[in-house]
């Protein structure tokens, strides 16, 4: 399976088109009828990684049999230099992850003993096939493929990761989206008991923490559901065991830990959004040419990095995934869709 190297984009902002114009269900059922006959885009795909210096992890034997089984490795950066995967430590230790703490470190520190065994999901809203479901009837139909995506955070920072997981538009087709669904929002496990953020006094999340795409994006072919990395299960700290991952748009869009996936007709509002209106946005697109209101978005550090050595490199538009992606914002005035 081959996927297409982005390039930066050249896409100007201009004025609003319609959302009609792009979610109609004509296009929608579209690009079902397209995901359906598998990935069309063109790349490269890079040999089998070598993974011996990860830890091993703990998987059920349902999740290990399919994570060895994956043979598939797609290469989507095409720049060496710039993207280098990340070292295991940095990605597992570094992150974002409220539920746990406010710290880089907390997730990594406090995650350790949150139950991920078993696991559901309900997927329900606009669908004639919804319900909860165990975690390993979501994942199993479809077959793992491995993904290595620049993960920008819109903090600035940024790595390159190899996440192992099943397209995002295999677990929709699957739910059957009525003709009212126009969104798919996401929520993240609630449990104060295990997740000792949420037990924060000092917490701005009013919990869950939800967030939301459109239904053109979750479709998207590069938009997937990630249960490992680095060719092991994800470790808890990164979102297990289920999380998304949307690499032309900032972190925080990628919620981890996910229990509900709902097919709705009006645009969700997400955490951040709620928070924090004028700083994050419906879209959070990768943007350089749209600052954050507290710093610039022009350049980014890629860790791992240094006081001696940042590593600052120039961010691209949509992340570097601008051939992919652009044609979703066509007319779009970005700046006010951010």
């Amino acid at each position: 399976m081959l996927i297409k190297i982005a390039k930066p984009s050249d896409l100007c902002e201009s004025t609003v088109t319609p959302e009609s114009t792009y979610l109609s269900r004509r296009r929608f059922m579209g690009g079902m009828v397209g995901l359906g006959a598998g990935l069309t885009l063109s790349g490269r795909v890079r040999a089998s990684t070598d993974y011996s210096d990860v830890p091993d992890g703990d998987a059920p034997a349902w999740l290990q049999e399919k994570l060895d089984a994956s043979r598939e490795r797609v290469i989507v950066p095409d720049d060496p230099e710039r993207d280098e995967i990340a070292p295991f430590d940095d990605a597992s230790g570094y992150n974002n992850f409220y539920e746990f703490g406010s710290s880089k470190s907390d997730p990594a520190r406090y995650a350790g003993n949150l139950d991920t065994q078993p696991w559901s999901v309900v997927v329900d809203g606009e669908v004639n096939n919804g319900g909860r479901l165990a975690l390993e009837d979501i994942a199993t139909p479809s077959r793992f493929e491995e993904r290595i995506y620049r993960l920008r955070c819109v903090e600035a920072w940024s790595m390159v990761i190899p996440w192992l997981g099943i397209p995002l538009a295999a677990v929709i087709r699957r739910a059957d989206p009525t003709s009212k669904a126009r969104y798919v929002r996401f929520e993240t496990l609630v449990d104060p008991e295990q997740m000792r953020g949420q037990r924060s006094s000092f917490s701005l999340i009013d919990w869950p923490y939800v967030e939301g795409l459109r239904l053109d994006e979750a479709m998207h072919p590069l938009t997937i559901l990630a249960l490992g990395m680095y060719g092991r299960e994800l470790p808890n700290q990164n979102g297990a065991p289920l999380r998304l991952v949307v690499p032309w748009k900032y972190g925080f869009k990628s919620i981890k830990s996910i229990v509900r996936i709902s097919l709705v007709e009006e645009q969700p509002v997400n955490s951040w959004q709620r928070i924090a209106p004028e700083e994050y946005g419906f879209y959070a697109n990768v943007n350089p040419q749209v600052d954050h209101p507290r710093w610039s978005q022009a350049t980014e550090r890629r860790l791992p990095n240094s006081l001696f050595s940042p590593n600052t490199i120039d961010t691209l538009m949509f992340n570097g995934y601008a051939d992919e992606v652009a044609e979703l914002y066509a007319g779009m005035d970005l700046r006010k869709n951010f």
